[in-house]
């Protein structure tokens, strides 16, 4: 991983800090899509359970035994038991032995599930079933809790976060409690290329816009896994390992924050 900016977790591993996600690419189409993504220089291939994509991704992954690859247990599989099994049914498909993380991918706090879903997390991965382990999604209590119930600290929240949803003091816990920010829908959903503040620094730089926005989630120690179903829309997003954002030009896309930013559902409604 020559030149690959990875982040520290606090497992005393290393996460590749721009990882490639695959939610809604259908699983005939993720193989090539993965394969793609891994010729481009991708090191992250996200998956999860519920985007029925994982036996797809898994052969676009093949032989590459040093990929970092994660997916997700879906809300339906929270409980101890039924958390394990669930596991073992994303190894299967993905043909693999373990992964190298595992998230809850909700809290889906009105189940209550989500303690023993995360001591079930934490014994498949003393079995070695999943190298290390995570959460999505997940508020400040309900990363307080499992970690006073458990002991263990989340390596990784997952959570929506793109510039006109910044996430800034979900991140500042992350930061207390040394758990990496990784951005969903880092792009806004293609929304956030459109901004005239992003567009004129896509110009000021003469980089695609996509890699202009990711580059920011990297200069804030963040791990953004964008989608991207072309060749081309990935090689742009890649761009955003080599370049830099000056202070100023930073400066402007923290400006966009809002508080009515969110796009995707709220994990406290979320079942």
């Amino acid at each position: 991983m020559t030149d690959y900016p990875t982040l520290d977790l606090n497992d005393d591993r290393q996460i590749p800090q721009l990882g490639f996600g695959t939610w809604q690419i259908k699983n005939d189409k993720a193989s090539e899509a993965v394969s793609n993504a891994i010729d481009v220089g991708y090191w992250l291939i996200d998956t999860a359970a519920i985007y029925e994509n994982e036996d797809g991704v898994g052969k676009g992954v093949g032989e590459w035994s040093d990929i970092f690859l994660q997916t997700k247990i879906w809300n339906e599989s929270q409980g101890y038991e039924r958390t394990k099994k669930a596991a073992q049914k994303c190894l299967d498909r993905l043909g693999r032995e373990h992964v190298d993380m595992l998230l809850i991918h909700w809290p889906c706090p009105d189940k209550n599930l989500y303690v023993e879903t995360w001591k079930a997390l934490i014994e498949l991965r003393d079995e070695g079933k999943a190298k290390s382990i995570g959460v999505s999604n997940f508020r400040e209590q309900d990363l307080r809790r499992i970690i006073d119930e458990t002991g263990v600290t989340p390596a990784l929240n997952q959570i929506e976060l793109h510039p006109s949803f910044q996430q800034r003091e979900l991140r500042k816990v992350h930061d207390e409690l040394g758990i990496v920010t990784q951005s969903w829908s880092p792009l806004g959903q293609g929304d956030g290329l459109s901004n005239d503040t992003i567009k004129a620094i896509a110009e000021e730089t003469g980089q695609p816009a996509s890699a202009v926005v990711l580059r920011w989630h990297i200069q804030h120690g963040l791990c953004p896994i964008p989608k991207a179903s072309s060749r081309e829309h990935q090689e742009a997003n890649f761009k955003a390992i080599s370049i830099e954002l000056t202070d100023d030009q930073m400066n402007r896309i923290d400006a966009l924050d809002s508080k009515d930013g969110r796009m995707g559902p709220d994990p406290s409604e979320q079942n």
